[in-house]
């Protein structure tokens, strides 16, 4: 069975200093973390690979596609544009970015007919967690099972700066009953802290967090048609519809308690690395040449497929 690999790579990148971090090589041939992703997935299974982007990365990304990631598996790419909206809605004035992440997957639902693992483009995940998520895509399962990987959160910090991160609850059976946002999380003194709603808590370092790598099946689409429509709506006309985002996991919040949809929580215990920081960079390519060295990636990512 196919699946495919939704790539979301129109981040603005505002806390990235110095160039479009999407496009920042870390490997020792130029390689993005995006073809890390995109060989780990084709490793997997993954068959296609979808990536939505800026139209100001167009050329650049054009390139990269027809020069690399193409010959790592095929490739599409479409655009998140903020006037992608639903009939009957327009972008009101002052609103100067998209909308978030469900709004970034329905940009690319031409281009989704088949299960799909949604990825950012500047994260690196590791490769067991596509092969898990790949093996539940394409496993026997009903319509309204769909998937995230969870990552131990001790694994996904940065030493150079706090990050958000979504912390899991799930049930005895592994199906996530919710996710809370908590920011400015970081570790110190060997306790791991953070924010909720401006009030500090203390982490356990072995929970689970979503670094938004979620599998669904394509029928999706249509829930998060009719979420976003609702969102514009509750929006519309306040202070906040200027700026107001509607990530995946608000999406995903949502449809659990509406009972739409069951999400199994697939644990991974692969370091996580990210480039949410410039000062990130030095340390992601560390990595990659360390894991280069011990094998676990070739020299060259497209001349060994």
């Amino acid at each position: 069975m196919s699946a495919t690999l939704l790539v979301l790579a129109a981040g603005l990148g505002s806390r990235f200093s110095g160039g479009i971090k999407q496009l920042t090589p870390v490997g020792a041939n130029g390689e993005l973390l995006m073809e890390y992703s995109a060989y780990d997935a084709a490793k997997a299974g993954f068959d296609k690979a979808v990536y939505i982007i800026r139209r100001d990365m167009e050329e650049q990304f054009a390139e990269l596609v027809d020069r690399r990631i193409s010959k790592i598996m095929p490739t599409e790419y479409c655009f998140q544009d903020m006037e992608y909206l639903p009939e009957g809605f327009e972008v009101p004035y002052g609103r100067t970015k998209p909308w978030g992440t469900v709004h970034a997957v329905l940009a690319a639902k031409e281009l989704i007919d088949e299960p799909f693992l949604i990825v950012n483009a500047d994260d690196y995940y590791g490769r067991s967690a596509y092969e898990s998520a790949y093996s539940f895509l394409t496993g026997v399962r009903m319509p309204y099972d769909q998937c995230m990987c969870g990552f131990v959160l001790e694994n996904t910090l940065s030493a150079n700066g706090t990050v958000t991160r979504g912390v899991c609850r799930s049930n005895d059976s592994g199906i996530l009953t919710g996710v809370t946002e908590t920011y400015k999380v970081s570790s110190h003194d060997g306790i791991i802290d953070g924010y909720v709603d401006g009030s500090r808590v203390i982490l356990d370092p072995k929970s689970l967090v979503s670094m938004n790598m979620w599998g669904f099946d394509e029928s999706i689409i249509k829930e998060f048609e009719r979420l976003f429509a609702g969102f514009l709506s509750d929006n519309a006309g306040t202070e906040n519809e200027l700026t107001a985002e509607y990530a995946l996991p608000m999406a995903a919040d949502e449809l659990i308690k509406r009972g739409r949809i069951n999400i199994k929580v697939l644990p991974t215990h692969d370091r996580w690395y990210g480039m949410t920081l410039k000062e990130d960079t030095d340390e992601v390519k560390a990595a990659f040449a360390d894991m280069t060295a011990r094998g676990i990636y070739p020299d060259s990512l497209v001349q060994t497929l």
